[in-house]
């Protein structure tokens, strides 16, 4: 296929996803609505949600931290995440060979911008149904072994938490941002993953549709 071609294909995926997701978002007049919460933690982003309003059967994932009022969940490169402190060149690394993945999961209670002090975090409000699209997608990122069960990969970050193995690859155009975005077009919004490289611009996508939270 020409150069020119292999050009307007892509433009044309990228128009494809520039509108409403399924009519999940804005939420219909009188429809349950839940609150997510996108964290900017400088190099990566991370998606807070209430425990309780995870629909039983979904994500059962979370059970396995200490009960808590919130979840947080990052997905990103397994080599970086794990780094007592991220750097340049593990940025670049991850971002020309694909790697493996992982996902951060973490429990605490609230409120979100007081656990996360110093950090922008942006609240959305979604339907109770596209909060149920973005549940799923959390739920299949998970790597599980041969009997189902998710794959722990060491402790987390904070006292709650875990690393867990991903089912995809880290690469270029698949960043710990890029997930960050797919999981709020699952809820619905009409974002563009493959625009969003950095933690600024996953963070920018969320202001379009939510309101910052200050402690």
């Amino acid at each position: 296929m020409p150069p020119v071609a292999w050009l307007g294909l892509l433009l044309a995926l990228v128009a494809g996803c520039t509108g409403p997701v399924q009519g999940l978002y804005p939420p219909g007049a009188g429809e349950p609505i839940r609150p997510i919460y996108v964290v900017n933690h400088g190099w990566h982003t991370g998606i807070a949600v209430r425990r309780a309003d995870i629909p039983e059967g979904v994500w059962p994932q979370h059970r396995d931290l200490r009960a808590s009022e919130y979840v947080e969940v990052g997905w990103g490169n397994r080599d970086f995440y794990l780094a007592p402190e991220g750097t340049v060149w593990l940025a670049l690394k991850a971002a020309v060979w694909p790697t493996p993945g992982v996902l951060h999961v973490v429990g605490f209670d609230g409120p979100v911008e007081r656990f996360f002090g110093g950090r922008e975090i942006v609240q959305v409000l979604v339907s109770d149904r596209g909060f149920h699209q973005l549940a799923v997608v959390i739920q299949d990122a998970y790597a599980k072994d041969d009997g189902g069960t998710p794959i722990v990969a060491g402790p987390g970050q904070y006292a709650n938490s875990r690393f867990y193995l991903a089912r995809e690859k880290y690469y270029l155009l698949k960043t710990c941002n890029t997930w960050t975005v797919t999981a709020l077009r699952a809820a619905g919004l009409p974002v563009v993953p493959l625009s969003v490289v950095t933690a600024a611009g996953a963070i920018g996508e969320a202001r379009r549709f939510g309101r910052v939270l200050t402690p």
